[in-house]
């Protein structure tokens, strides 16, 4: 799950199937007691007809809790405390070994996570390019960027021109947050 809307869907399935939700954020939905495998199929079936998948795996898991830490960092404004490493707060948060967090994600997924987190930046950028509500240096700043050269630097090498260019482009490629 990746925003709030896909929190509600979640839970829309989850009542209509008579499972009561202890919590749903981002990434994952706790539930009371324990659900039949029979229900537990056709919650699969259910998530699976509005794009979700079931994920009962142990690393999977905590892939997923990597990008829903990465997407709420950028995507949310959730500030990282004092500014503090990017890996030693996915460490941290998640209470695993960067690297064995890095290892497990590139692995599975076929990227590092500094490079997802780049393309999610980089769609972050683009949303507020597309707003228009900020200057380019501005939006540096809000996206982690230590300056507006950074970030024009990046956006070219991920996406073949600078954010200016973009920004008075007609048509745009954004891609949803699951796509990245």
């Amino acid at each position: 799950m990746v925003c709030h809307r896909c929190v509600l869907a979640v839970e829309s399935e989850l009542k209509k199937l008579d499972i009561k939700p202890v919590s749903i954020v981002l990434g994952e939905a706790v539930v009371e007691g324990n659900v039949e495998p029979e229900t537990l199929e056709k919650l699969e079936k259910n998530l699976k007809s509005i794009g979700f998948d079931l994920i009962d795996d142990k690393k999977s898991q905590l892939i997923e809790k990597i990008k829903t830490e990465v997407i709420n960092m950028i995507h949310y404004d959730h500030e990282v405390e004092g500014h503090t490493n990017f890996s030693e707060y996915i460490s941290k948060t998640l209470g695993h070994e960067y690297s064995y967090l890095s290892n497990l994600f590139s692995s599975v997924v076929g990227t590092t996570i500094e490079k997802y987190a780049i393309l999610q930046r980089i769609e972050r950028v683009k949303e507020l390019l597309i707003y228009d509500e900020l200057t380019l240096s501005e939006i540096a700043w809000k996206t982690g960027y230590s300056s507006v050269q950074h970030l024009s630097n990046q956006f070219k090498k991920v996406i073949g021109m600078n954010p200016t260019f973009y920004k008075r482009m007609q048509v745009r490629n954004r891609k949803s947050l699951d796509e990245i």
